[in-house]
């Protein structure tokens, strides 16, 4: 970025690097009926396979306890026929209630009905559990052109969001007119999830494009630890947590006042595709990269402090009298306080496309944040990481997409985005 460069990070002290010194959720039936407690945690504790309650008040795959696996994938609305839509919607809502719980997509599975038809469920996860399997819905800002009748219902906070410094999106992996997040312990039943909502839409929406993604690169609740990017930092310290209840009214959840009645309950999901330069990365000093994060790689501590989770001390001076976490470090940038306490709820994954042709991984993070307005949350703090945060220099911004993410499906009578066509 013009007249930033990681050079000028050292002039403002950063080199006084401190030393380095993890939810319970109800889960119900398929109805929605209370069956008892189940801890999600960390790999290995057995819990992995469960079932994720699919009906309630919010979607399932926002404060869920981020799971390890992701496929992501965006589609065109390829019907103009908003009947067929409707019907899509409560295609993929029927598939959804069944596959989150570890069944078939189809009434019928993979080895019924008639040998001469394609069955109702592709397979791939055949005998596989539920593995904790997540189906998030999302109505991209392009479903509420003229198409469908939806223009006078489309949200304020589904507002476009601006172009940023030094990004360079490329259109056929940005946007959407829907998408669908599938995060699940296990990789295959969240590819077969995505695979069999594809299947179904065949002839109303086409595939725009998809993201796979491993290894959570934030914990969404106090029950997991603090997991890494692939620079090597822990990620998503500071993020809301499901327990925060309060604060998920104030920075998550939707509500009638803010405009869209229809949205209540809901979220606004904002995704970044952010390619990691990991090649030089590699080759950039411990201390320069703590400097950058502000944060110290074993612990995870902001610079100048003992503990992970102690808040950072932006005052704070090393012997040179400089601030130990300079003014351009990400951390700083980042942090609640320097946006008037806005916060967000991240659930990005990281990713590994093979190589670029060119002797370098295509790799990085793919971004993944829930907010109640992303003006007023993702779009300043975005705006102040790309004009003044040092880490432009290892990272470029290659997708987008922004989806008003309705509330959740309440019982077997409902369907994702019912408010919005009712």
């Amino acid at each position: 970025m013009a007249g930033i460069s990681r050079r000028r990070l050292f002039g403002l002290g950063a080199a006084g690097v401190a030393a380095a010194g993890a939810g319970t959720l109800a889960v119900r039936s398929l109805q929605g009926e209370e069956a008892g407690p189940t801890t999600a945690t960390a790999a290995g504790s057995g819990t992995e396979s469960a079932a994720v309650p699919f009906y309630g008040e919010h979607q399932a795959g926002i404060v869920t306890p981020a799971q390890d696996r992701l496929h992501f994938v965006a589609f065109d609305v390829t019907t103009r026929d908003r009947a067929e839509l409707v019907e899509l919607l409560q295609e993929w809502t029927a598939a959804a209630a069944r596959m989150t719980q570890g069944q078939e997509a189809g009434a019928l599975g993979a080895v019924g009905g008639l040998p001469e038809a394609p069955p109702d469920d592709t397979g791939e996860a055949l005998g596989l559990p539920a593995s904790g399997l997540t189906l998030t819905v999302g109505f991209g800002p392009s479903l509420f052109d003229d198409r469908f009748g939806l223009a006078g219902r489309r949200p304020q906070a589904l507002a476009d969001l601006p172009k940023f410094p030094g990004e360079a999106l490329l259109p056929e992996i940005s946007g959407g007119d829907l998408c669908v997040q599938a995060c699940a312990h296990d990789p295959q039943v969240a590819v077969h999830a995505i695979r069999n909502l594809a299947r179904i839409g065949f002839g109303r929406v086409s595939v725009r494009y998809s993201q796979l993604g491993f290894g959570r690169t934030s914990s969404t609740s106090r029950s997991q630890a603090t997991p890494r990017n692939l620079m090597g930092f822990k990620d998503g310290t500071a993020n809301l947590k499901l327990e925060d209840t309060a604060m998920l009214r104030e920075h998550l959840w939707a509500a009638p006042e803010d405009g869209a009645a229809w949205m209540a309950g809901g979220s606004y999901l904002v995704t970044r595709k952010i390619r990691m330069h990991i090649e030089t990365w590699d080759r950039t000093s411990l201390t320069e990269q703590e400097a950058i994060f502000g944060r110290n790689k074993g612990e995870g501590a902001a610079l100048g402090m003992a503990k992970e989770f102690d808040e950072p001390d932006f005052a704070k001076r090393g012997p040179d009298g400089q601030p130990l976490i300079a003014d351009i470090a990400h951390v700083r940038l980042a942090h609640p306080s320097s946006h008037g306490g806005a916060r967000m709820l991240r659930r990005g994954y990281n990713f590994v496309d093979g190589s670029d042709g060119l002797g370098r991984l295509d790799a990085g993070l793919f971004f993944i944040a829930y907010q109640r307005d992303p003006r007023r949350q993702f779009v300043p703090v975005q705006l102040a990481l790309a004009r003044q945060d040092v880490l432009n220099e290892y990272i470029k911004h290659v997708s987008s997409g922004l989806f008003a993410v309705p509330p959740g499906v309440r019982d077997a009578g409902d369907y994702w985005g019912r408010g919005l066509f009712g």
